[in-house]
């Protein structure tokens, strides 16, 4: 992927950074480990979601991001696209600090902020939500199949997501969930959304599964953008009026 490059000095604080993905500067951070950065550095990491998200927004546009996992997608995003503002979520706490580190370091504390929270679109989602947190922050998630004995379970304030899309009416979703997508995309009023950026998790829900993500894409009128799709990460647009 073009603008990896190999790890830096960090002169704000004197710490290191370990990778520069798409002119994101990425500091070092305890979540990150040898096996991560190295997917970074080679351009790897989160390649096909950054392809798609930076493929597809345009200019102007207000992007969600579900599931901000080490913070860079959506740095790329508010850094590469012109997006007019870009609002993250994020339920693993132990990441929060971190990913406003990676924001403040590389000057995008204007263009994009992160909250912890979990977003359902259930109308009658809960107040509080159980995570489960485990060491790689890549397995956490509400719907945890393997290693959930391992897990540190945690309970996460719940942002209702038509609540959110009120407050904060958006263009884009880019969402990686780690499995609940499903429940989000069988709820959510997709009406106002032109783009939906997914990595869907076929070991969480199966075929059938998979098929009722794509399914419930559909029916909001939303259609796979093919030269964006790759793999599990999937692109929806909507087709200008």
């Amino acid at each position: 992927m073009s603008g990896t490059t190999f790890p830096d000095d960090f002169p704000e604080d004197g710490g290191t950074v370990v990778a520069t993905v798409q002119g994101v500067r990425v500091p070092d951070a305890p979540h990150l480990g040898p096996g991560m950065i190295r997917d970074m550095i080679a351009g790897r990491y989160e390649a096909r979601e950054l392809r798609a998200a930076l493929g597809g927004i345009l200019p102007g546009e207000r992007v969600l991001e579900l599931g901000a996992g080490s913070g860079l997608v959506g740095a790329a995003i508010a850094r590469n696209t012109g997006a007019a503002e870009v609002r993250s979520f994020e339920a693993n706490p132990d990441l929060i600090p971190h990913i406003r580190r990676l924001y403040a370091h590389n000057g995008l504390q204007d263009r994009i902020a992160v909250s912890h929270a979990v977003v359902l679109a259930e109308p009658d989602a809960p107040a509080t939500m159980t995570f489960h947190v485990r060491g790689n922050f890549l397995g956490s998630g509400i719907n945890i199949t393997r290693g959930a004995a391992r897990a540190r379970a945690i309970t996460v304030p719940v942002v209702r997501y038509g609540e959110l899309a009120r407050d904060f009416p958006h263009q884009v979703i880019v969402m990686d969930i780690e499995g609940a997508e499903r429940a989000f995309l069988d709820h959510a009023d997709l009406s106002g959304v032109r783009l939906v950026v997914a990595e869907l998790h076929r070991a969480h829900y199966g075929r059938e599964g998979m098929k009722a993500c794509r399914a419930a894409l559909a029916r909001a009128g939303l259609r796979p953008v093919e030269a964006l799709c790759k793999g599990g990460v999937v692109a929806w647009a909507r087709e200008p009026a």
